[in-house]
């Protein structure tokens, strides 16, 4: 066969968008067969461990089978991985955890192996475990992301925030926003040693801003930090600002050391408006304020929201309290982790909320 390149001719009119159209369903038929043999593999260790229960019932086989299971069926399928003692062992918990095998077919069968096993790792209520293989469906989270996800109860403190937004956003918007925001939110990823140079520090603040929109969620788009405002010749700092790409609208996130006041809405409010008329675009929906302080009166603040007539939520934020007498001279105070997230320095940046898949 010939080395030389082949002269191509030019390509006709309505080529290049043919061609794009092609490598779309090419991709989509990639990605179709990849969740086709994975839906087929965790029914396949569904099935199997169904087999192992029910053997183990009805004929009183003990765990030794197990490992004379493991050991033939490497024997039979050498090319095959997955036949370990420990993964037949998942595989009978998997069965175990799932007797209903609609479920395996409809929410977990969608997800691969690496994440059941997180699932059956982590938790131990099958409602739960259902909740949260949804999500990782939804929103397409790795097997890394997930494990956090769980670690740090997202589901749980989603949807917790105490907010006006069901009196000041139409029905559809106000129950996403509502999902969207959660009480309480862990910024206890926010650690660097007091000996961290320029550049450490530098290269933290950008790490913090992954592991913000992480715990923040899906959607969230990272705009500015100390975004400047220009109101009448004065100028007002947002502490932090965001665009949720499935609300389409901006959202200002504000930050307060101590307890929760009422007059820290007024501010807040004040920030919404200029944001509204500033920056926000005609087609956006109208901005959220999101008010994260260390501590709240839940009653105080709903009494202070209800007669708002921006979008605003008020939610507490959790840092590292107390830490082992070795570790804790290792790491800055609460109030110098308050100073580096709140920031005094304007600047803007924008990043991707993606995950690894």
């Amino acid at each position: 066969m010939s080395d030389k390149p082949v002269k191509l001719t030019p390509a006709p009119s309505g080529y290049a968008d043919w061609l794009a159209d092609l490598k779309t369903r090419i991709h989509s038929a990639q990605q179709r067969a990849a969740l086709a043999v994975n839906r087929e593999l965790v029914r396949l260790y569904w099935q199997i461990g169904q087999d192992i229960l029910a053997r183990q019932a009805a004929q009183g086989w003990g765990a030794k089978v197990i490992d004379r299971l493991s050991q033939d069926l490497r024997l039979a399928f050498p090319e095959m991985k997955g036949f370990s003692r420990a993964n037949l062992m998942y595989m009978r918990a998997f069965a175990a955890a799932w007797p209903d095998e609609k479920i395996v077919q409809q929410a977990v069968g969608q997800l691969p192996w690496g994440h059941n096993l997180v699932l059956l790792s982590q938790l131990k209520d099958p409602a739960q475990r259902l909740a949260y293989a949804e999500s990782a469906i939804q929103h397409g989270w790795s097997r890394n992301v997930l494990n956090i996800h769980i670690e740090t109860r997202l589901l749980e403190r989603s949807g917790k925030v105490v907010s006006n937004f069901s009196t000041t956003l139409p029905a559809p918007q106000s129950d996403l926003a509502r999902e969207s925001l959660k009480d309480p939110y862990r910024f206890d990823f926010l650690g660097l040693s007091r000996e961290a140079g320029e550049r450490a520090i530098e290269n933290a603040l950008v790490k913090h801003v992954t592991e913000f929109l992480l715990e923040l969620g899906a959607g969230f788009a990272f705009v500015g930090r100390q975004v400047l405002l220009d109101v009448g010749g004065d100028e007002f700092f947002i502490d932090l600002l965001f665009y949720h790409l499935k609300l389409r609208c901006y959202v200002v996130i504000e930050l307060k050391g101590g307890k929760f006041k009422p007059e820290h809405l007024g501010q807040l409010s004040f920030y919404l408006t200029a944001v509204d008329e500033q920056i926000k675009h005609p087609q956006d929906n109208p901005t959220i304020g999101l008010l994260l302080c260390k501590s709240k009166n839940k009653v105080v603040a709903e009494y202070a929201l209800r007669q708002n007539t921006q979008p605003l939520g008020v939610a507490e934020y959790k840092l590292i309290e107390s830490l082992p007498p070795e570790l804790a001279t290792d790491l800055p105070s609460i109030e110098q982790i308050e100073q580096e997230l709140m920031g005094n320095d304007a600047g803007t940046a924008n990043a991707d909320a993606s995950h690894d898949r």
